[in-house]
């Protein structure tokens, strides 16, 4: 399977085309009279995975990012990406054609306003932006004297001959056993939430799945079936999806609850809905201004804010919980077998990071309930696991050396979405490497054992897991942990923990607890589990307060710890978790992978 992603990331994202591709951009923004062009990594509805017929920025660029922005001007071009991206983005891109900008210091906005020249026109496909990102743009563009047109086509399509035709993979019923809540149910819900608007367009395929319980295979590692749905109160719900991807038991199912259509008919079904003068409320996050303008210039108002599906979602029930539990507990017993299986294989010195990724893979196969991973694997040794999101291909690959080596991935099971990284240490680890480690251990153990006041964000509890980095100077640039779905996008909001403003987390919520380190050019750590909100039992309490419980059953590396770092607290959280992770697994294992759980999980 991992073969199979990367010829296909080998084929349409190659920095050798860069020059060519950008000068036939160019030559065809001349014939639309326009002087620039912004290509995002986004698709119609801002996924983070995207069917191969929307990766543009991958195709124009090189950059294989699932996220980052290319600006391409008459006499200049620049790529913007996050921190997870500065190293990678300088390794995939023809850099004499793309200057690689990193976004935290200048945003794509204000690189427009600096470079745009006074009456320019700069144009954007509005199916690909949202409109707080379209203000965005317009007001810098504004600034510099130049104008922002909204294109009718996207002339970067006009020139990518052999673009892939839209995915039509099959779409199922994603069972009750699982969901938890039957559609219809779902749907009242919604529709009582819509309080001061008339109806909702779901434009996020994730809500759609969720909300008519059904799953799909039209982009890579996340179950989606790409759709669209329209929610008027008091009428039937309207799902747009290409009815060639339904078999007849599922259309006859989903004909209970819903009127499907052609997805090609949603922006004239916006436009009857503005003639009719009736309110919507559109997810500022994924609508894209096309869809927004439809209504509005039909003479219909558009509220552009939160999908209230979101939070829905991201507050597990009990079905999907047990299933999140079953999926980890199962996933568990694959990640053992692999390190087990890694302990004995890396120190003879010929395997490869390939190697590690096909290997891990093919033990979560064997579990007999694989549906896909959840995200390309991350397999990064040396100095491969300082880059963030390193994807590992032929060009790159090094061996397993010794000194760290890091692999981040996940699963995707029919009860649940994994995903977890461990950082292993090859041989003997320096005082340095050992310090970083245990340091970055520490701020896992602190959000782990974190007690909070209901009300509170993860953006309260960020800085708990990087005290004890922030203590040695030291710091890393991403989120400390990501909010994840339900057999769903292992990406999910709005729940996370990080530096920026979130939401409040709430009961049944399932985040990643992921701090790290990353020494450029030497090696990255970052030790990750899955763990879920829960109302927690404090004596005493003057009131509600909530916890983690950590759904990850896998142990760390405890050899290259450096024991006199840690405080009592922190000792007897590993020996408790360590002892919960050898009692759950070791009646699955067979004896020898047993023994060496065992070792692993000996107290430190």
């Amino acid at each position: 399977m991992f073969k199979s992603h990367f010829q296909t990331f080998s084929e349409s994202a190659d920095p050798s085309h860069g020059k060519a591709r950008v000068g036939a951009l160019r030559k065809e923004l001349k014939a639309r009279e326009l002087d620039g062009f912004i290509v995002p990594r986004s698709d119609e509805q801002q996924n983070e995975y995207v069917p191969a017929c929307a990766e543009r920025l991958a195709w124009l660029t090189g950059f294989s990012g699932s996220a980052g922005t290319a600006i391409v001007l008459a006499k200049k071009a620049a790529v913007f990406v996050d921190g997870r991206y500065t190293l990678q983005v300088g390794e995939q891109v023809d850099v004499k054609i793309f200057a690689p900008v990193a976004s935290a210091q200048t945003s794509p906005e204000k690189w427009l306003e600096r470079n745009a020249t006074k009456g320019a026109r700069i144009g954007y496909d509005p199916s690909l932006h949202t409109r707080s990102q379209v203000k965005r743009l317009t007001s810098a563009v504004e600034r510099a004297g130049a104008e922002l047109v909204a294109l009718e086509t996207n002339p970067l399509d006009a020139i990518w001959a052999d673009r892939p035709a839209p995915p039509l993979a099959s779409v199922w019923l994603h069972p009750k056993k699982f969901a938890g809540e039957d559609a219809s149910k779902k749907i009242a819900r919604i529709e009582k939430a819509l309080e001061t608007v008339s109806g909702l367009l779901i434009s996020d395929s994730h809500a759609v799945a969720w909300a008519f319980n059904i799953r799909g295979q039209d982009v890579p590692h996340t179950p989606l079936p790409l759709s669209y749905a329209l929610i008027v109160k008091g009428r039937k719900p309207r799902l747009y999806l290409d009815a060639r991807k339904l078999d007849s038991k599922t259309r006859t199912a989903l004909e209970q609850v819903c009127t499907i259509c052609a997805p090609d008919i949603l922006v004239a079904d916006l436009r009857v809905a503005g003639e009719e003068g009736l309110s919507l409320r559109f997810d500022g996050a994924t609508a894209s201004e096309k869809l927004v303008r439809a209504l509005e210039q039909a003479g219909g108002m558009a509220d552009v804010g939160a999908d209230p599906i979101a939070l829905m979602k991201a507050r597990k029930n009990k079905a999907e919980l047990a299933g999140a539990r079953a999926a980890h507990l199962r996933d568990g017993i694959a990640m053992v077998r692999f390190l087990a299986w890694l302990s004995e294989t890396a120190p003879k010195g010929r395997m490869t990071e390939i190697d590690a990724v096909e290997a891990l893979e093919t033990f979560r196969r064997e579990t007999g309930a694989l549906k896909d991973v959840s995200f390309p694997t991350i397999s990064g040794a040396g100095p491969n696991g300082a880059i963030v999101h390193y994807r590992v291909n032929e060009n790159s690959n090094r061996r397993l050396g010794k000194g760290f080596f890091l692999i981040d991935s996940g699963a995707q099971y029919e009860d649940g979405t994994t995903d977890i990284t461990r950082t292993i240490c090859i041989g003997k680890a320096s005082a340095a490497m050992r310090d970083h480690y245990t340091r970055v251990l520490k701020g896992h153990i602190a959000i782990a054992r974190a007690s909070f006041p209901k009300g509170t964000s993860g953006a309260q509890l960020d800085a708990l897991a990087r005290v004890p980095l922030w203590e040695a100077g030291l710091d890393y640039d991403h989120g400390t942990g990501h909010g994840v779905g339900s057999y769903l996008s292992v990406h999910e909001g709005p729940q996370r923990i990080s530096k920026a403003p979130s939401v409040a987390l709430e009961p049944g919520m399932i985040l990643s607890n992921e701090p790290g380190f990353y020494k450029a050019g030497a090696y990255g750590i970052r030790l990750e589990n899955l763990v879920v909100v829960k109302e927690a039992e404090i004596k005493g309490a003057e009131r509600a307060m909530f916890d983690f419980e950590t759904l990850t059953l896998v142990p760390f590396d405890t050899s290259c710890l450096e024991r006199l770092l840690l405080n009592r607290f922190e000792v007897a959280w590993i020996n408790d978790y360590h002892a919960r992770v050898r009692d759950a697994l070791s009646p699955h294992l067979d004896r020898k992978t047993r023994a060496w759980l065992k070792a692993a999980t000996a107290k430190v």
